[in-house]
């Protein structure tokens, strides 16, 4: 499953050169002139980002973005602006208001889509039915199924929990130790290197995906977004 970028956008040849700049990166992009439809569509979908323009036909990227806040379904997915105004206090209007980050038109692809990762690297975005989506690695935490490059992988208890915590907890470097209490809660049959084998497991059973999971000598194990939408986010 690609990233979704959810578009609004009302000018027709900037929406056709966001759409072919996000398909080369392997974002699915999901188009819209104006903010009705895109309501609509936010009522069913939750987007990994949302690219918003400043200026629409039937009301404001700002307002849009109000409303978005108000709604505990879409006030956490991240959102660019874009828009012609360049002049400081609009910039700080459009951060103050919720958008995580802007661009000025004309733009080059290329910026827009470095911005884009940038932002999805901040961290890990957990919709309001429990999906998480980190390019090809997909965890439903309701079901507790994964897949990595659409295809369903197996884990066993012990290693969805583990993947669940390292994903919920990015960045941060975590001993045996600490996986031990935090994950499980108790000392594994007092061994720390259990966590070594459970990781060992994990690995294999993520296949292309387990370059996320690093290991750093003499200290332990974390879990690192910077690949996950780095130069091609998905290779499904």
């Amino acid at each position: 499953m690609k990233p979704v970028i959810l578009v609004i956008e009302d000018e027709a040849a900037i929406r056709t050169l966001l759409k072919f700049s996000l398909l080369a990166e392997h974002f699915e992009p999901i188009l819209y002139e104006d903010v009705k439809p895109a309501f609509e569509y936010l009522k069913t979908n939750s987007p990994q980002l949302i690219l918003l323009d400043w200026m629409l036909p039937s009301m404001s990227g700002i307002e849009f973005i109000q409303k978005l806040k108000q709604q505990a379904k879409t006030k956490h997915i991240p959102i660019i602006m874009l828009t012609a105004k360049a002049e400081e206090i609009n910039k700080i209007k459009g951060l103050e208001t919720g958008a995580d980050d802007y661009i000025t038109k004309p733009f080059s692809p290329r910026e827009l889509i470095t911005r884009i990762k940038t932002v999805l690297r901040r961290g890990i975005l957990i919709s309001p039915d429990n999906l998480i989506i980190l390019g090809e690695l997909n965890i439903d935490l309701n079901k507790q199924r994964v897949t990595v490059k659409q295809q369903v992988i197996t884990l066993t208890p012990n290693s969805f929990k583990l993947l669940k915590f390292l994903v919920t907890h990015p960045h941060r470097v975590y001993s045996r130790e600490e996986l031990l209490n935090q994950v499980w809660g108790y000392h594994k049959e007092n061994n720390e290197r259990s966590v070594d084998a459970e990781i060992k497991r994990l690995r294999k059973a993520l296949g292309s995906a387990s370059k996320l999971i690093q290991t750093v000598r003499n200290s332990g194990y974390q879990f690192n977004l910077q690949g996950t939408f780095g130069e091609h986010p998905t290779a499904s």
